[in-house]
């Protein structure tokens, strides 16, 4: 296949699901490592993370298969609907990791913790790719080093630039879209409904960013309010 456009966007847009849902990864990595020599601390994010994403690889390609079960798409893209507005709403996360003292402990916790914590990321990405294994794996070779290394700059980026979440959400309701667009069960839908087809993925988008950003405007009142 030729390296085109759709291609290239594609595997961009696994990049910004894995970047945007893999913060908390990044935090876990930290934390299970943080009591480790320096030279094993290194060691113990690079076997872990490179054991997690062979890990994630395979475990994403199971749920790309499992896609094609009739109506799963359409379960799926609703559920990474939910999945972008927690994003957008959420707040600060507690991460309750024990630091490791040995390689190990710390190589299976952040391999662990990869496989638990990133099944919503598995999910985004199974839908993003398309089915194509390859742009999993390619997406993950540019990510998880940038998540890995930069994870810092990433969450202090989220923290002062808020526009960032809401570009990740909505990249998130874009592959749902996606998604519900490709269910085999509604192609006979959408065939008859053709409008419908071309304006849903941008009124979903508008309607879940716009969902958020009031929810987190009125969570904003209320802290306000009690202060």
């Amino acid at each position: 296949m030729s390296f085109d456009l759709g291609i290239l966007i594609s595997i961009l847009k696994i990049i910004i699901i894995d970047i945007i849902l893999g913060g908390d990864n990044a935090v876990v990595i930290a934390l299970a490592c943080r009591k480790l020599h320096e030279k094993k601390r290194n060691k113990a994010i690079f076997i872990g993370t490179g054991l997690a994403v062979i890990l994630r690889i395979g475990l994403t390609a199971m749920v790309v298969s499992l896609l094609n079960i009739p109506y799963l798409l359409l379960a799926g893209g609703i559920f990474l609907i939910f999945i972008a507005f927690r994003l957008l709403v959420n707040k600060e996360e507690k991460h309750d990791v024990k630091a490791g003292t040995s390689l190990f402990f710390a190589v299976r916790t952040i391999v662990f913790a990869d496989v638990v914590m990133g099944l919503d990321n598995m999910l985004a990405v199974a839908g993003a790719s398309k089915g194509h294994i390859g742009f999993i794996a390619v997406g993950l070779l540019f990510s998880v080093p940038i998540i890995v290394w930069g994870s810092q700059l990433i969450l202090i980026a989220m923290e002062h630039l808020p526009f960032l979440i809401y570009a990740g959400g909505g990249v998130l309701v874009y592959t749902a879209s996606e998604m519900i667009l490709d269910e085999p069960m509604l192609q006979s839908f959408f065939m008859n409904y053709q409008k419908l087809a071309f304006y849903f993925p941008p009124l979903l988008i508008i309607s879940v960013i716009a969902l958020g950003w009031l929810a987190n405007l009125l969570s904003s009142s209320r802290m306000a309010g009690k202060s």
